[in-house]
């Protein structure tokens, strides 16, 4: 170890920093959570520079256990942002809801470490160690409010599907060390050409595959998703939907988005059935829901299929347009969660498409963003969510892959439904429930950033795609 690969990891050394001395004022100070709110807010926003500063760098360090700069800086900096709009919004929900522990930073702290290893992973192990860090602190989270049946029963679902798929995605690992001898990515990437003719690399390969399939929330792996988004707190449900999903695809990326594997029509044929299969449901199932949460947990789920028809073109601009997606994504549903938490009451009320019934001539600013977001994430322009369908859109043509283009493009015209169902609910009809709304300043001006990220993405895509275009 040297200094230059201590700075190389800045982002990763510097958030395990922050996080362990959030852990020791926890531990030592009582009613610590205005200090570790502040410490854990001031990490991540320097967890957010330290990845920019460091994208250009490229290589490995440790012994080629994990990549530095390049996709491991840009989603790092990706989680940061999610981290730290989750925190800013979790402190007016939680001290709405009376759970208000510091605790709740500790483990968003640990979860986003556990999302950047993922995203630096060069070695199959790495990908372990990072999406289990992930997976247990999202456990507890789902269960964070313990005196509710349905956020223990949320959790207690999730982690027993969450440790079944593990238990593939680490059998796919040995499967795989035990076919080529060796768990570097590059090394099996390199030699993928001797080890196509193992069934044992193709096992592995396919268990693997549904390890991280299970995170995204594809199809047929998605049934935790409604129920575990729907009891736990709802900024955790957004962080969820956002940061453990990207990261999940950052480590779809580092195994599969390669021209070896590409090639092989073996995984592209998967990965496409994945897609379609996760566009139909998704958005179909999300049309009969009566809860707005339970609408964005199938809405993620048709999302997931967007941005595996990204994949599974597997050619740049397939790539790039899922890196794009997942970008506009994490704003979108951090935005429509956000908004949510601030609603919502105890007890789950204000959380049904007839309790928002009103909310434009209620709180008509609030009414405005959440339309922004339900806009963009239907995929209309000129928003955020219009060009990441766009892209991996375009890319599944270019693939010859057409016909899942054109499925994309009609369960994209089915989601309109729902999504505007919200926003005529808000302004065309009218509601007697009164809407108490209590928030600081910092939450609504993370909201607008939200808001205006969304906005910006969709009228000026282009240095976004640069950076993109720039790490491959």
């Amino acid at each position: 170890m040297n200094i230059s690969e201590l700075f190389a990891v800045a982002p990763i050394s510097t958030l395990a920093v922050f996080s362990l001395i959030v852990l020791l004022i926890e531990t030592f100070v009582k009613e610590s959570e205005r200090i570790t709110f502040w410490i854990s807010v001031i990490g991540l926003i320097l967890c957010t520079i330290l990845s920019l500063v460091t994208i250009d760098l490229t290589g490995t360090v440790f012994r080629n256990m994990i990549f530095v700069g390049g996709l491991g800086s840009f989603f790092a900096a990706l989680f940061s942002i999610a981290a730290v709009v989750t925190v800013i919004l979790s402190r007016d929900y939680l001290q709405k809801e009376h759970v208000y522990f510091g605790e709740f930073y500790l483990l968003i702290l640990f979860a986003t470490l556990g999302m950047m290893l993922m995203a630096s992973a060069a070695d199959l192990i790495m990908i372990f160690l990072g999406l289990e860090l992930m997976s247990i602190c999202l456990y507890v989270l789902a269960g964070f409010m313990r005196t509710r049946m349905i956020s223990n029963e949320s959790a207690l679902k999730y982690f027993l599907l969450g440790a079944f798929a593990t238990g593939f995605l680490l059998y796919g690992i040995a499967l795989l060390y035990g076919a080529s001898g060796t768990t570097n990515i590059p090394t099996i990437v390199a030699n993928y050409s001797a080890l196509s003719s193992s069934t044992f690399f193709w096992i592995g390969l396919g268990l693997l595959l549904v390890g991280l399939a299970f995170k995204v929330g594809a199809v047929p792996f998605h049934m935790w998703i409604p129920d575990v988004y729907q009891g736990s707190p709802t900024t955790a449900a957004g962080f969820m939907a956002t940061g453990a999903k990207a990261a999940a695809f950052a480590a779809f990326i580092l195994v599969f988005a390669h021209q070896q594997f590409e090639s092989a029509l073996k995984i592209k044929a998967i990965l496409a059935l994945l897609s379609a299969a996760s566009m139909i449901v998704g958005n179909v199932v999300a049309l009969s829901q009566s809860n707005i949460k339970r609408m964005l947990a199938y809405s993620s789920v048709a999302h997931a299929g967007y941005m595996l028809a990204g994949l599974a073109a597997g050619n740049q601009i397939g790539r790039s347009g899922v890196l794009f997606y997942i970008v506009a994504y994490t704003f979108m549903n951090l935005g429509a969660f956000g908004i949510l938490s601030l609603l919502e009451r105890e007890e789950e009320k204000n959380l049904l498409f007839d309790d928002y019934a009103g909310l434009g001539t209620k709180r008509p600013f609030l009414a405005a963003l959440m339309a922004i977001f339900m806009i963009s994430l239907a995929g209309i322009p000129p928003f955020a969510g219009f060009f990441g369908k766009y892209y991996v859109f375009l890319a599944a043509i270019h693939a010859d892959l057409t016909w899942l283009a054109i499925l994309g493009v009609l369960t994209s015209v089915v989601s309109i439904y729902y999504y505007l169902r919200l926003v005529v609910v808000m302004y065309f009809q009218e509601g007697d429930m009164q809407i108490a709304v209590t928030f600081s300043r910092t939450s609504m001006v993370v909201l607008m950033i939200a808001a205006f990220a969304v906005i910006g993405l969709g009228l000026y895509p282009s240095p976004v795609l640069a950076i993109i275009n720039n790490l491959y």
